[in-house]
């Protein structure tokens, strides 16, 4: 792509105010991002305005909104407007694997009988088996989850699976064949409305985890597998696999299906072997991600037309019988990118059409690059996706003790995500699941000789960063008790009823003296109130759930990190200063308020001081601490706007723009919209940004038609002003 060297300026005020001439005083000053020159920051953001005296006591001004007061006796989801209708970023999601809580109905442990395919498995003492939790389980631990504070559960997959593989046991219900019932390991259909119902009495929600990729493992090859389905060869696990390049070479396998599962899954259609790509196992590269068996489990092309409208039907049909307020969606990454771009909007109408308005679907992208994850939200038109990037560096940063910079880097490439209809804010942000591994587990692994209360407050500060930076906080299981696993998969998926498993019970929990041998459910554990307490602040305090997200600073030598979330609306702003280190630091940084209060610490911090536009205090050890400004952010005055060099990296292009300002503020808050125009003057809005560095990040195709490029700045009150570019 060529840039043109002339800019077409329009530059359009929109407010009456004298242009300044552009100076060093007022052009824009970046609100720096360093990692071992932090003390360079202080210089480079300029000096707030002098009236601006040491205080700790000045009046709030008029336009800064009383928070709210909530009783902290009732229990979050009860203080949140209805499951129906609220913002999706208001959540704090739960994940559970059913089979692992709780035991409600024992009678069901072993499966269906008059099911074979779906019978069995059962072994309390394995972990890799069954162990008999279910949804009349969960319906009873409901008011456990709601006195956490949790608003949303989402549940590993419960529809009816092939109980027994060769490789294990389909306890986490990713094995599936029959699309239209549950799971009866895991109850019936009428169990699982009663727990949806019980969960929506209680204003919380409940999330399907989904799959479209593939079903359980039922297809075989002639070229691979003997007639009952086993390997032609001993020791023999997989069938290689076959690239286009050879199947058009006349390479292909023959599919079929052993006689005694033959008819099995449930829409009949799934027992056709043409609706699967029939390509052998995944090799986790190349065009094998799209089209090989993950695992052995049978790959659906999703490629096909009349597969993507099957798999609509089956999911329209499972939103309008059970009513669950939105799906995560397994294995994004291995399905046709075009088939998200039908799925998607047509599952979130079909739940819009029957009255459930904020349905909402996010996905996983097993991949901890921003460039990865965002091509879903963008091009695949997902809502969301979990924030494998905020897992990969907060492990390593805080659970692990590497440096804290890569998390400032996170939110730097945030930009990645900024779309017309979706954005950073709507990722969801985790630190352990049941593939990867816990908390708990990377804070032993990594941190062998740290004491057991450094352990415990790692956690809380972890778990801390995650309610209240940018994103929707997923907390999974029993990581409020404490657990700590062996590892990631089976190893990470401990009861919490007392457990049978022995290399469970061998576990040092965090926080607790207690073992999984014992029954886990205890409201007292550190963790647990550390959480409840998370999420209450969270929910009195609405930017820290809906606030724009800007960094203010980083130390990588002193470990400390601090950052704003503003509401755009009241203006209102909090600081969000963190300690990642194992010593007391100082910590300075240029504010606009002349006061602060402190609504949240971990431990407390000494004494909030400004002066002359700078705060300061003294941050304990691995503590954080939530500052409530009590006066309202200003209106930002601005002057200049330009577009920068346009580049290419990572498969997108970046349209920088640079703004400057008259006034000297340390937040400027502004939105800065990119707008692409057609050779009619058609424009499209490609991307918002309101953080330094404002910057669109697309992909290529979409400047495939574009003639010119035009950037509006505005300071969400009364001014704009904008500037356009021309490309070829």
């Amino acid at each position: 792509m060529k840039v043109t060297e002339t800019i077409k300026a329009t530059n359009t005020v929109n407010v009456n105010i004298q242009k300044p001439a552009v100076t060093p005083a007022n052009l824009f000053k970046p609100k720096c991002i360093l990692a071992a020159l932090a003390v360079t920051m202080l210089a480079a953001c300029g000096q707030a305005p002098e009236s601006q005296n040491e205080t700790s006591t000045s009046p709030v001004e008029s336009q800064h909104t009383a928070k709210t007061n909530p009783d902290k006796t009732v229990p979050v989801s009860e203080q949140l407007d209805n499951y129906l209708t609220r913002d999706i970023k208001d959540e704090v999601f739960y994940f559970v694997m059913p089979d692992r809580f709780h035991n409600g109905k024992p009678e069901n442990d072993m499966g269906d009988p008059d099911i074979p395919i779906s019978y069995g498995g059962l072994d309390k003492t394995s972990k890799w088996a069954f162990h008999g939790g279910d949804m009349v389980g969960l319906e009873a631990k409901l008011d456990y989850l709601q006195n956490l504070g949790i608003t949303s559960i989402w549940m590993t997959p419960i529809l009816r699976n092939k109980a027994i593989q060769k490789d294990g046991f389909g306890h986490h219900g990713y094995w599936v064949v029959d699309f239209t019932e549950i799971d009866p390991h895991f109850g019936s259909n009428e169990e699982l409305k009663s727990l949806i119902d019980a969960a929506h009495e209680r204003n919380i929600k409940v999330f399907f985890d989904i799959i479209t990729n593939h079903t359980a493992d039922v297809i075989k090859f002639r070229e691979c597998h003997n007639d009952d389905g086993s390997f032609k060869e001993e020791g023999q696990t997989k069938c290689a696999f076959i690239t286009e390049a050879e199947m058009a070479a006349g390479k292909t396998y023959t599919p079929f299906v052993p006689e005694n599962e033959q008819g099995v899954k449930v829409p009949d259609w799934l027992n056709d072997p043409k609706y699967y790509n029939n390509q052998g196992d995944n090799l986790w590269q190349g065009e094998s991600v799209i089209t090989g068996d993950f695992a052995g489990l049978d790959d659906i092309d999703t490629s096909m037309p009349e597969v993507q409208q099957n798999m609509i039907s089956i999911f329209k049909d499972l939103i309008s019988e059970f009513k669950p307020d939105g799906f995560r969606i397994d294995t994004v990454k291995h399905v046709d990118i075009e088939f998200w771009q039908v799925f998607a909007p047509a599952i979130t109408e079909h739940a819009q059409d029957i009255g459930i308005p904020n349905f909402h679907l996010f996905g996983e992208v097993y991949d901890g690059n921003p460039a990865g994850l965002s091509k879903y939200t963008t091009e695949g038109q997902l809502p969301s996706v979990l924030d494998f990037g905020f897992f990969f560096n907060v492990k390593d940063a805080l659970l692990e003790g590497k440096d804290i910079n890569r998390i400032a880097h996170l939110f730097d490439n945030d930009d990645y995500y900024r779309d017309a209809d979706s954005g950073p804010d709507l990722l969801l942000n985790f630190l352990g699941n049941h593939d990867a591994g816990r908390v708990g587990h990377f804070l032993q692994a990594s941190l062998a000789d740290a004491s057991p209360e450094e352990h415990l407050q790692r956690s809380k500060l972890a778990h801390a960063l995650m309610f209240f930076s940018r994103g929707v906080p997923v907390v999974y299981y029993g990581d409020e008790q404490g657990f700590t696993g062996d590892g990631g998969d089976v190893d990470a998926r401990e009861n919490m009823d007392p457990s049978l498993v022995d290399v469970y019970n061998d576990n040092i929990l965090i926080g607790t003296d207690k073992t999984t041998a014992d029954d886990n459910f205890d409201p007292n554990h550190p963790l647990y109130l550390t959480i409840n307490d998370l999420a209450q602040t969270r929910i009195e305090h609405l930017p820290l759930r809906r606030g724009i997200h800007q960094m203010k600073l980083v130390d990588n030598n002193k470990g400390l990190l601090a950052f704003s979330r503003i509401d755009i609306d009241t203006r209102d702003e909090y600081l969000v200063l963190m300690n990642s280190s194992n010593e007391t630091q100082t910590l300075e940084l240029p504010v606009d308020a002349n006061q602060y209060e402190i609504i949240y610490a971990l431990k407390q911090p000494a004494e909030i001081k400004v002066n002359e536009g700078f705060l300061s205090t003294k941050l304990a050890p691995l503590s954080l601490v939530v500052l409530d400004a009590k006066s309202a952010v200003g209106h930002a005055a601005l002057t200049e706007i330009s577009i920068g060099d346009m580049y290419e990296e990572n498969d997108r292009v970046f349209i920088p723009a640079e703004v400057s300002f008259e006034n000297n503020l340390a937040t400027n808050l502004i939105n800065v919209e990119f707008y692409a125009v057609d050779s009619m003057g058609n424009e499209v809005l490609l991307a918002s940004d309101n953080t330094h560095p404002y910057r669109a990040v697309v992909m290529p195709s979409v400047l495939d038609a574009t003639a010119t490029i035009k950037v509006r700045a505005s300071n969400y009150a009364d001014q704009t002003i904008e500037t356009s570019l021309e490309i070829d």
